[in-house]
């Protein structure tokens, strides 16, 4: 049997699944207009089938999150790799909606499993590093796979093949190697019973969990309608008609983020989330003005200062929210914050959806950037008054 990766191989490793797991994700995003040309299908439809994803992504969270507390990491990480490789199966196969649907269902099932597992495990071995890690590897990860896959369905034969089969190489080559990952845990019982829904937040962890929640609603909200609406949104307002534009667009919001976390991790978790607050209010206000003077120029800067706050405003809230957790507590920590963020992700997108067909793509658009403005501002001023308010009791 081959030796155990060393650790900071294993961390590697693992950084880089949370990557691959994420640009999986994002990899559709770009895809959808080819195939609503394709099969017909309305913006509803297409937020529906966003929305299959990220519930089921919840309910692998709820349910399934804390086995690797009890089986112990890697036999769950490869667990999580053997079901995106089925649900990438299915998109290679995939010729209709519910087929579309089924492989949504599988990836999000994959996905929950994989960011908590990945996410605790990357603490584990580095638990000081491990909130950048796990706030930037998934950006990053969105990036690669927006882009990637809005290249190669403009420039490269097989669009809705090509992008999936290169996925399936490169997670069959990290199974390969996730097979000599060193346990971090030690198995005990009680499998069974994790496995009954529930969120955990430990009381030592709770003050920190609810001081991040509205920058956390606010940046994954931004999130998910521009995973699911976004790019037909940008070809409105540029003009392009290309995949590219949409990838692009996904692009520029999460690598500015992944950018921004990196340029700027020294920084306290408070100062983050006080930068990711103004940075997203600014970015979104720009992105509206866009939708009133149709501009390319400003709707790309307006998304690029919005992903600026989307990164450093999820560092912020990552590192508020696990400062005081316990090692035993990683995992179901990891699951409910990734519950809230997700279902910040998904339930507006979702309603932005059902609005789109009554109201329009761009009023609908404006109704949900002043939200998410809103939501920054809110926590812009919570921050400032936490700050006020140890001020004011150290001059006390």
């Amino acid at each position: 049997m081959a030796l155990p990766l060393t650790l900071r191989s294993a961390l590697r490793l693992q950084a880089s699944l949370v990557l691959a797991f994420m640009a999986a994700s994002s990899v559709p995003s770009p895809l959808y207009a080819i195939y609503r040309a394709e099969w017909g299908f309305s913006p509803a439809t297409l937020t529906a089938v966003f929305a299959v994803y990220v519930f089921s992504l919840l309910l692998a969270l709820l349910t399934l999150a804390p086995l690797s507390d009890h089986l112990g990491r890697r036999p769950v990480v490869l667990g999580a790799i053997a079901l995106e490789l089925l649900s990438i199966a299915l998109f290679l196969g995939a010729d209709s909606v519910g087929m579309l649907i089924a492989a949504r269902l599988v990836q999000g099932a994959a996905t929950g499993v994989a960011l908590s597992v990945l996410g605790a495990g990357i603490a584990d071995l580095d638990p000081r590093r491990a909130p950048l890690i796990n706030s930037t590897a998934p950006l990053l990860g969105m990036c690669a796979g927006a882009l990637a896959s809005s290249l190669l369905a403009t420039y490269a034969p097989a669009p809705l093949r090509l992008v999936y089969l290169l996925l399936f190489l490169v997670l069959l080559a990290q199974a390969w190697l996730a097979w000599r990952l060193p346990e971090t845990v030690n198995a005990r019982p009680g499998v069974l019973r994790s496995l009954r829904p529930r969120l955990a937040v430990a009381p030592n962890a709770r003050r920190g969990f609810v001081r991040a929640m509205p920058l956390d609603i606010a940046v994954w909200a931004l999130g998910g309608y521009m995973l699911s609406l976004g790019p037909t949104l940008a070809r409105q307002i540029t003009g392009g008609q290309s995949p590219l534009v949409g990838g692009l667009m996904l692009a520029a919001l999460t690598g500015s983020g992944a950018l921004g976390s990196l340029l700027l991790r020294a920084r306290s978790a408070r100062s983050l989330m006080r930068l990711g607050s103004a940075a997203l209010a600014a970015g979104m206000g720009l992105v509206l003005a866009s939708t009133f003077m149709p501009s390319a120029g400003l709707f790309f800067c307006g998304i690029v200062v919005a992903g600026l706050g989307f990164g450093v405003g999820f560092l912020g809230a990552l590192r508020t929210v696990m400062a005081d957790a316990l090692p035993a507590q990683r995992a179901s920590l990891m699951a409910a914050f990734l519950v809230l963020s997700y279902c910040a992700f998904s339930l507006p997108a979702l309603a932005a959806g059902a609005a789109v067909t009554h109201f329009g793509l761009v009023a609908t658009a404006q109704v949900y950037g002043a939200l998410v403005m809103l939501l920054a501002l809110v926590a812009l001023l919570g921050t400032r008054a936490k700050a006020a308010l140890r001020t004011a009791a150290c001059h006390g």
